[in-house]
């Protein structure tokens, strides 16, 4: 059988490619997959009690059988989140009655969310913005970059927006993240809901943000004078690894 298999973050300059079309025997797990390209390259190793899988743009097991078509994604533990405006040159947004979601590589800001989102029934609306700072573990910042597995990712934020929905008594919600270079001073990522009331407002935007970091594949690399390094967030206990 065929199978794609596509790499992220790091994993990529482990592997020296995004991704490829394999063949493999019937049967195989995603465990099995992993172990052959462990195989070939060891410093896969050095990452296997974080690495995370998906299967089809959904989170999967180790343990999950591969079939005909599949697209396997090797993924490192998200380090933040994922967006973009209607007018994203990805091509990937997402919007229905109250809800916006996309990713871009163009500016972002929470007050033209708002400006969307915001009608005549809302009695709050509450912003959410990451900023890129100057510096990061006592180092000066040169710049970011983020990188996502743009189809899921665009997926996970639509999940969000539902959970909120469900959860908390609000109206609107818009998230919105940037992908590629990054300057100190811009925003990263925007979070903009409105509710007839504050409580929820806050409550819900919070709720986000934190979910976004955990469960929206998209990565972060910080560039210094002296280098750069790829930020890995906690390991998804949404997704499973086996």
């Amino acid at each position: 059988m065929r199978v794609k298999v596509l790499f992220f973050g790091q994993l990529k300059e482990i592997i020296g490619k995004t991704g490829e079309d394999v063949n493999l025997q019937d049967g195989i797990s995603i465990g099995g997959l992993f172990d052959r390209y462990a195989s070939q390259y060891p410093r896969l190793m050095e990452h296997s009690s974080s690495l995370l899988f998906s299967k089809n743009r959904e989170f999967a097991s180790r343990n999950d059988a591969l079939h005909e078509g599949d697209e396997i994604a090797f993924l490192p533990p998200v380090s933040g989140g994922v967006g973009g405006s209607a007018t994203s040159d990805t091509g990937m947004n997402s919007q229905a009655s109250g809800e916006i979601a996309f990713l871009t590589r163009d500016r972002i800001s929470a007050s033209s969310l708002s400006e969307r989102l915001q009608c005549s029934r809302d009695g709050a609306v509450v912003e959410f913005e990451g900023i890129v700072r100057g510096e990061s573990g006592g180092r000066a910042t040169l710049f970011l970059e983020y990188e996502a597995y743009e189809p899921m990712a665009l997926n996970k934020i639509r999940e969000i927006i539902h959970e909120l929905k469900q959860n908390f008594m609000i109206d609107g919600v818009g998230i919105a993240h940037r992908l590629g270079r990054l300057e100190i001073g811009e925003t990263s990522v925007a979070i903009v809901v409105t509710s007839a009331h504050r409580v929820p407002a806050f409550e819900a935007c919070r709720h986000a943000i934190d979910r976004l970091k955990t469960i929206v594949p998209i990565w972060k690399r910080e560039h210094f004078s002296d280098g750069s390094v790829w930020v890995e967030g906690e390991k998804n206990s949404s997704g499973s690894s086996g």
